[in-house]
């Protein structure tokens, strides 16, 4: 089901954090900040590790977007725990930089409408704004790695748009030019290019 416009569900739940503590987080704590929110099955598998390591290596340029990131999965915050605390060679995930939310009740899943076949979520990726609305979705199936530069290429894109009122036609790339939300302004930029 399409999310985008729609205000994101909230939603309490365990959490293992950056430091490796538990805690409990609200999505609404995030207010104020984009929120990049994935799903993915489950830990120890095999494309999931590419996509959190992947997630953390371009944490930096997330946060200087002001976006964070939150990962969620069905397993329990003590499976989070013991895939953080194995080094990626060893088939774990190391000390990734962002929470990682257990959804062991799998509601969050099914609000996010992930959930495939009451078992594990598909990778669904939400892009929510400032005030909790959904911007940007997509979901792959389980043997589909998402693309991190992309979704950091949203959030820039969500900003761009913000800040200048353009919108970002196909293959927007951050430094370049918006496009004027008027017949003169598409015109212009299909002169162009």
């Amino acid at each position: 089901m399409a999310m985008v416009t729609k205000l994101a569900p909230d939603f309490t739940a365990d959490a293992v954090m950056p430091d490796n503590t538990f805690a409990k987080i609200s999505l609404s704590d995030y207010r104020g900040k984009y929120v990049v929110l994935f799903f993915y099955p489950m830990d120890f598998t095999f494309v999931c590790p590419t996509e959190l390591i992947a997630f953390d290596r371009q944490f930096e340029a997330f946060k200087k977007l002001n976006a964070e990131v939150i990962a969620v999965s069905v397993d329990s915050v003590y499976s989070h725990f013991a895939w953080k605390s194995m080094e990626p060679k060893e088939g774990g995930i190391g000390n990734v930089k962002y929470p990682i939310v257990g959804d062991i009740s799998k509601k969050i899943s099914r609000d996010y409408d992930v959930l495939l076949d009451d078992s594990v979520a598909l990778r669904g990726l939400f892009l929510i704004d400032k005030g909790g609305v959904i911007r940007h979705q997509v979901v792959n199936d389980l043997p589909l790695g998402r693309n991190i530069g992309e979704a950091l290429r949203m959030v820039e894109a969500l900003r761009f748009f913000e800040e200048h009122g353009d919108v970002c036609p196909a293959n927007w790339q951050q430094g370049e030019d918006g496009v004027v939300a008027d017949a003169r302004g598409i015109a212009d930029y299909l002169a162009k290019h």
